[in-house]
């Protein structure tokens, strides 16, 4: 369960853009996960919303963004997306793939007053 650690370093970051932004309430906090994360939303909703528990950002919605896996080719430079734990470039059918994107764990953006 990697979620409640991605949970706490997550409310980490929110916790210092709020005190760097001066912000005396975080209302909404839209985080992006790449699809091979594997993060189970609910597990990590539930763990983000009892970390900022009694916190400025004790009402703040939570909006979760999963982004695709996109693959590229390095034979035929085709740019796909990953439809199933098939790695192989849908053009050319070449096992000589990349991973471009999928991986990411961020705050997206925090808002505020």
């Amino acid at each position: 369960m990697h979620e409640i650690r991605i949970a706490k370093d997550l409310s980490d970051i929110v916790f210092d853009v709020a005190k760097r932004e001066n912000l005396m309430k975080v209302t909404k906090v839209n985080i992006c996960f790449g699809q091979m994360i594997q993060i189970v939303p609910e597990i990590f909703e539930f763990s983000f919303k009892e970390i900022i528990k009694d916190t400025i950002a004790n009402d703040a919605g939570i909006n979760i963004e999963i982004l695709p896996v996109i693959m590229i080719c390095t034979v035929c430079n085709d740019k796909f997306e990953l439809n199933d734990i098939d790695f192989f470039c849908n053009r050319c059918g070449s096992s000589e793939i990349d991973i471009l994107s999928g991986r990411e764990l961020f705050v997206k953006s925090i808002e505020g007053v």
